[in-house]
């Protein structure tokens, strides 16, 4: 995973790094030393991202209402 694909995967979440960081039980400066190269992101993150915004999908279509004017297998 890429600094810009890490990035992208929180936005998506709606997630800073410090809450990405209080939900891995992460040091807050970890993404930081992601972030500048110093440190390669490691293999368990993509996965963590992945399954969590697996989730986030999955909420978002089973679980909230669809807004007015959308309706679903329309």
């Amino acid at each position: 995973m890429t600094p810009e694909e890490f990035t992208t995967a929180l936005q998506s979440l709606g997630w800073s790094q410090n809450d990405f960081c209080r939900m891995a039980g992460l040091n807050k400066s970890t993404p930081s030393r992601w972030m500048g190269g110093d440190t390669a992101i490691p293999a368990w993150v993509p996965k963590f991202l992945g399954m969590t915004l697996e989730v986030k999908r999955l909420h978002d279509t089973y679980v909230v209402p669809p807004k007015p004017g959308k309706h679903n297998g329309d």
